[in-house]
């Protein structure tokens, strides 16, 4: 079996949600039951990955009924198992409101812990993990532009900004595989990258995601249809989010043993793919880049 990762690049609001309210929330979206951390179910991006190699026909039936195995069963001979299964997508940087520089992408020692044990387990590198910051501290890179007289201001909260040379080598792993081909990018997300204490990133990913209200009115009356007032809970636009995805040899019985994880690795969407991830697609929500890095 063959492990990768892969992360998600939110360029629109994204709502993965629960189907069922929560609090004053008509439509939140999908959490983490222990962190209570937002995140995407695997089954929706494999799912989503399906629909994508079906539709632009950038896979063969044969190989997308190979990789997320066959549509209906109609018999124990049809049954197999696809050979790709995908994890659930983590929260990894969350964008923040900021009194200064507009945006902060925040991260808190709790997620890059957790990230950097998947990467070893993929065989990737992770910079060290700084001391975490105290309660009332944020630790940024040199020459960020979220602090002023160092302060960071995030929503409500002022933090005293610290600069830590691990926040920046942070910054750099991150920016390096999400925007690996844009030089001006990887250097905006250097300078707006912050680790926050877990409590004040725990709070944030609770209380500064983004909410919508939306009505439906009734085109005869000009008016709100009875009971047609909700609000949806969305992921705000550049979150970053990370999984792992598994390959294994086919377990098709019409495959041949050529057919490999390897073999089948160069079917999924390279390093970066356009997706329409979650619900709500009608009005703009869910549009993802789709990051398979190998460094």
């Amino acid at each position: 079996m063959q492990s990768h990762l892969y992360l998600l690049h939110a360029l629109s609001a994204l709502h993965c949600g629960t189907g069922q309210a929560a609090g004053v929330v008509d439509l939140p979206i999908a959490r983490a039951r222990a962190t209570q951390l937002p995140m995407v179910p695997g089954s929706s991006t494999r799912g989503v990955l399906r629909e994508h190699l079906t539709a632009t026909g950038s896979g063969a039936a044969q190989d997308v009924r190979t990789l997320f195995g066959p549509d209906s069963i109609r018999s124990d001979a049809d049954a197999f198992a696809g050979a790709l299964a995908v994890g659930d997508a983590h929260l990894l940087v969350l964008p923040v409101r900021a009194i200064s520089g507009i945006v902060c992408y925040a991260s808190c020692p709790f997620i890059l812990r957790r990230f950097a044990q998947d990467l070893g387990r993929v065989g990737l590198q992770a910079p060290d993990l700084p001391a975490a910051p105290q309660d009332n501290q944020a630790l940024v890179p040199n020459g960020s532009v979220n602090q002023r007289d160092n302060v960071l201001g995030l929503e409500d909260l002022d933090l005293t900004a610290q600069t830590q040379p691990r926040a920046l080598d942070w910054a750099i792993a991150i920016a390096m595989r999400v925007h690996p081909n844009d030089q001006t990018a990887q250097n905006d997300f250097k300078i707006r990258f912050a680790i926050l204490p877990d409590d004040t990133l725990g709070f944030l990913a609770e209380t500064a995601t983004e909410i919508r209200t939306r009505i439906a009115i009734d085109p005869k009356r000009g008016t709100v249809k009875q009971g047609q007032l909700w609000n949806e809970e969305n992921l705000p636009a550049e979150t970053l989010l990370w999984g792992i995805y598994a390959l294994n040899d086919s377990m098709n019985r019409a495959d041949d043993d050529s057919r490999n994880a390897d073999l089948l690795s160069g079917i999924l969407p390279d390093s970066d793919t356009l997706l329409q991830l979650g619900g709500k697609a009608g009005v703009g929500r869910g549009l993802v880049r789709f990051l398979t890095p190998r460094a």
